[in-house]
């Protein structure tokens, strides 16, 4: 089992729709996914179950449970929430994770390692893919203290990028916790082709970060808003359209990364 966690610090950048999306592709590739959201937002648990079923589940029923001294070490079944789709499992988020969500993750003691406790328990699941909110705060790095990998979504444009050094710094810290962290790279989303400015940021990005570059580009497409407002991985709601097809070269790609990082370490 590998665990993958969607982080910058910048909102809007698409962590929680390639989530969505990428547990359907994998799924359909025979991956048995469990998601976990890490964002108090709970961006992603709505758009499997909509807001009103999200905001009102009791904190027992959520990834907070992991951080609530009265709950730790109890039973953590209750978190799994099963889904409509075969082979994605899930445990959600709402607004009862901002009271653990501290600015300094360091200073958390051992809740830096909450999530990591977590996911080293689970069994039945080939990959396990966190989304993390748009801060650097103890909900991210609790997730980076948890995953094998992290992927890096930037929209080609000047304020996708501006989180993008805080990200690699955290990155390095948090590997004085769980120095196996590698960085699979970059991943440009939300991309417009038809902009001269997305296309130079592109060039730009890849001469900088060279094969910390995912080669899959994940376009600005109506078929992904239109399967998020169906509660549904666009893999499910639109398998002929070329955001699903988008979704599976990215997974696709991402099993082939994660293959030969395995066999050659990260440099840098």
């Amino acid at each position: 089992m590998k665990t993958i966690c969607m982080v910058n610090e910048k909102g809007g950048v698409g962590k929680s729709t390639l989530c969505l999306h990428l547990s359907g592709a994998f799924a359909a590739l025979g991956q048995r996914v469990l998601l976990i959201d890490a964002d108090p937002q709970g961006s992603l648990s709505k758009g499997f179950w909509g807001p009103q079923k999200i905001e009102e589940l009791e904190l027992c029923h959520t990834v907070a449970a992991l951080f609530d001294e009265s709950l730790y070490a109890s039973d953590v079944r209750p978190l799994f929430q099963p889904t409509l789709f075969e082979r994605i499992m899930f445990v959600p988020a709402n607004d009862h994770l901002k009271r653990f969500n501290h600015p300094v993750p360091e200073e958390t003691g051992m809740r830096q390692y909450m999530l990591r406790e977590f996911v080293d328990r689970l069994e039945g699941f080939d990959l396990v893919l966190i989304d993390c909110p748009p801060n650097l705060y103890t909900c991210s790095w609790n997730a980076m203290v948890a995953s094998d990998y992290v992927v890096i979504p930037v929209p080609p444009e000047d304020f996708g990028t501006q989180g993008l050094r805080p990200v690699h710094r955290a990155i390095n810290q948090v590997r004085t916790l769980n120095p196996s962290l590698r960085r699979l790279g970059h991943l440009i989303a939300r991309r417009d082709q038809r902009l001269v400015m997305h296309r130079n940021y592109e060039q730009r990005l890849r001469k900088t970060y060279q094969q910390l570059v995912l080669n899959t580009v994940i376009p600005e497409l109506t078929a992904y808003k239109t399967a998020i407002t169906a509660r549904r991985p666009v893999e499910i709601n639109d398998p002929k359209s070329a955001a699903a097809e988008c979704m599976r070269c990215l997974a696709a790609e991402i099993l082939e990364r994660m293959s030969v990082r395995e066999s050659k370490p990260e440099a840098a």
